[in-house]
């Protein structure tokens, strides 16, 4: 699953706290947050969040990259730390040899690709910052596959928008998944990272690949990849708001900074 990141909690918001690029102060109770109408009002939110933050920043605009000297000794391991599924768990015995990715959904070439396959295509390497509004950050070198290639050998539907990642593990017995939009689906930084610091991505950390989407916040960043579905509609995964944290009431969809 992703780190444990929060970004926007409903009751943060209630209590008219300011998070992120673009946030809008709301006030209330926590009463408030059962109503469905005020649900609606937050989504709203999110939504205006999410344009005004892009109205703001070139869309090609980089996060920002640091020195190796810059690496931090430690980086935490929120959320899980290995996936659950009998799955995952045959391909981690078998060290990831006979792994899969798969690209679906609103494509005209789906893809079934292994490791050896995405590590022979060009390769970003870039140390970047984690940041985590529950009071930490990291920096970590990560190297892996730009999403946008395969999205460009899966030829993806100009009738998609955005990109869901289905993960190995669930947590609290429902399926685990995170999504982004295209914007950031083809950003330069949006790589699938499949190593960490020099080594081969820690299966801690999320092997065999995570996702490293970064001009957004932790939570986003998925662990335990295992297929992506373009989509022209996310109401129709799960509980229908983009991703495990979000269904669940906890986060926003979009955590842009």
């Amino acid at each position: 699953m992703t780190d444990g990141h929060k970004f926007i909690r409903r009751r943060d918001l209630l209590r008219g706290a300011t998070l992120g690029s673009g946030a809008l102060i709301l006030s209330g109770c926590d009463a408030m947050n059962e109503n469905a109408t005020f649900r609606s009002a937050l989504r709203a939110v999110d939504s205006l969040n999410q344009i005004t933050h892009r109205s703001l920043m070139d869309r090609a605009t980089l996060a920002p990259e640091f020195a190796p000297s810059d690496i931090s000794p430690v980086f935490k391991t929120n959320g899980s730390v290995i996936a659950t599924s009998a799955e995952y768990l045959a391909h981690m015995q078998n060290g990831f040899a006979d792994w899969r990715l798969r690209v679906d959904g609103m494509v005209a070439n789906p893809l079934m690709l292994g490791l050896d396959a995405l590590r022979a295509m060009p390769a970003r390497t870039q140390i970047t910052r984690h940041d985590c509004v529950e009071g930490w950050s990291a920096i970590a070198q990560w190297q892996g596959t730009p999403l946008r290639l395969l999205l460009q050998q899966a030829r993806v539907s100009s009738r998609a928008k955005y990109i869901v990642f289905h993960c190995a593990d669930d947590y609290g017995a429902l399926p685990y998944y995170e999504s982004i939009d295209l914007v950031d689906a083809y950003h330069p930084q949006t790589i699938l990272a499949w190593g960490m610091n020099g080594e081969t991505l820690p299966v801690k950390y999320g092997a065999p690949i995570r996702l490293r989407v970064e001009r957004q916040l932790g939570y986003k960043q998925a662990k335990y990849v295992m297929r992506i579905e373009a989509t022209d509609d996310l109401t129709k995964f799960h509980g229908g708001k983009g991703g495990y944290w979000e269904d669940v009431g906890d986060y926003a969809w979009y955590a842009g900074i």
